[in-house]
């Protein structure tokens, strides 16, 4: 179970990063891009996916959030545990993935609630989401960072042990 060793996991590693960025709150960047510069039908469809997304986001964070950050402190927890205490690097692994993920997943409610407490339309929604789709990817940046460092030094140690 040799992680960062494991040229699919660092596949996994950026194509989780990748999507992450994409998608902003569900809709995709290039659309928020073309909101940006269209008006009219183009500009209503981005509206109207953003509100069903925030809606459905909201929803699940006001029903479930209590459970969800329950379930995910549990995980990330025994995750820890196994990982740094009882050193198994597929668990440190899915640390080094879950915990900026769990960041990200906070910074989604946190802008869902945003934009229905402040009912943002047009301009102002786009710059939102841009803000959004920038401290996502500071958190990948730092997480990618982290991560490579942390692979790096696993696999310097177990080849200097002879693993």
């Amino acid at each position: 179970m040799r992680s960062f060793s494991n040229l699919w996991f660092w596949i996994a590693l950026a194509v989780m990063w990748s999507t992450v960025n994409h998608w902003v709150l569900g809709v995709p960047y290039d659309m928020i891009l073309r909101a940006r510069r269209a008006k009219g039908e183009t500009g209503q469809d981005f509206e109207d996916l953003v509100r069903i997304n925030v809606n459905r986001i909201l929803l699940i964070a006001e029903e479930s959030g209590v459970l969800l950050v329950g379930f995910a402190s549990f995980m990330l927890t025994a995750l820890v545990l196994l990982g740094f205490v009882y050193d198994r690097e597929f668990a440190q692994a899915l640390v080094l993935l879950g915990t900026p993920m769990t960041l990200v997943a906070w910074l989604v409610v946190r802008t869902a609630r945003a934009i229905r407490a402040r009912d943002l339309h047009g301009p102002d929604l786009v710059k939102r989401l841009s803000r959004h789709r920038v401290m996502t990817q500071v958190i990948g940046i730092i997480s990618l960072f982290i991560t490579a460092m942390w692979g790096m030094l696993q696999n310097f140690s177990s080849s200097a042990l002879g693993g």
